[in-house]
């Protein structure tokens, strides 16, 4: 997420729990213990105690130790294991109580323990703090992901979503398009309007841009200075070009002016961009330079354009 709103309602969310045991009884008994305060989702095996968790992503799991089969000190090496459900913290339910049980579980990542019988008081409470933790850590995340300045993604987060994007366009077989963007001339503007508007400049271009993706994957950063990159997953050429001629009718309508600029008397942008069809052969860092070149390419030829990358 890239803005505070987003984070508020991260945080206002009702948080979900899934609890995985074989025993309907104790499915039972925890889901009406539970399903007041948090979203309940049940699951009576492993297997789809699994299938569920990086379905739904919850926010705990309260996990049974004993179950036929994969048993839960199995389940939870397979969780840490997993990227999608590595960072879910795990609750173990057990009627033993055994320090060397205990200590089995809390080395493999479990958070917590809570014994059978269930004692609603106990289970709430061990519940609500493992809950806030999670929502505490999430806040931090949220946050080490965001620009301060301009309220939209940092580079860091950038660089993130680029290798996942990258990763599934080779599993998927898809097309993943790069965007580089810079706000032209923008050190004029800088020098003769003070920091300060320059600043609020940033923050404009970069919500006329954020404002401008509709597709729920669509990504933009701020990439450094005065420079953002957008990614657009399973995107085509021609889409993200018409894409990016919409940022530039958007941004010509907001009509900030730059009364110092030879391009325009208002901010305008430049532009350059590549579509990959990403395989193990191909490098990330080609298509990247490649679009970087295009961008250059762009304010060589006069800005406020757009310069697309064609392979012969």
């Amino acid at each position: 997420m890239d803005s505070a709103t987003s984070m508020e309602s991260g945080v206002n969310h009702r948080q979900r729990v899934l609890i995985i045991d074989d025993q309907k009884t104790n499915l039972k008994i925890l889901a009406d213990i539970l399903r007041q305060d948090v979203d309940v989702t049940l699951a009576h095996s492993a297997e789809q105690g699994l299938r569920k968790a990086t379905e739904y992503l919850p926010d705990l799991i309260l996990l049974d130790v004993m179950m036929p089969g994969i048993s839960g000190f199995e389940l939870i090496k397979r969780l840490k294991h997993h990227s999608l459900t590595s960072a879910i913290p795990v609750i173990f339910i057990t009627a033993l109580n055994d320090s060397s049980h205990e200590e089995q579980g809390l080395r493999l990542g479990a958070c917590d323990y809570i014994y059978k019988p269930f004692h609603a008081a106990i289970v709430q409470a061990r519940v609500r703090l493992h809950l806030q933790l999670t929502r505490q850590r999430k806040m931090l995340e949220q946050l080490a992901h965001i620009d301060p300045l301009t309220g939209i993604a940092n580079r860091r987060r950038y660089s993130q979503l680029l290798e996942q994007y990258w990763r599934s366009a080779i599993r998927q077989q898809s097309q993943l398009c790069v965007v580089m963007l810079d706000i032209d001339h923008f050190k004029e503007y800088n020098d003769h309007y003070g920091h300060a508007a320059g600043d609020k400049v940033l923050h404009q271009v970069a919500h006329c841009l954020k404002d401008s993706l509709k597709r729920p994957h669509d990504f933009i950063a701020r990439y450094g200075g005065e420079e953002f990159v957008m990614l657009l997953p399973d995107s085509t050429e021609h889409g993200s070009q018409q894409l990016i001629e919409h940022c530039f009718a958007a941004l010509a309508q907001l009509a900030i002016p730059h009364e110092f600029s030879p391009v325009s008397d208002v901010i305008t942008l430049s532009a350059g961009g590549i579509c990959c069809s990403p395989n193990r052969q191909h490098k990330l860092e080609d298509c990247l330079k490649q679009a970087d070149d295009r961008l250059y390419q762009a304010k060589q030829q006069g800005k406020n354009r757009l310069c697309w990358y064609c392979p012969e």
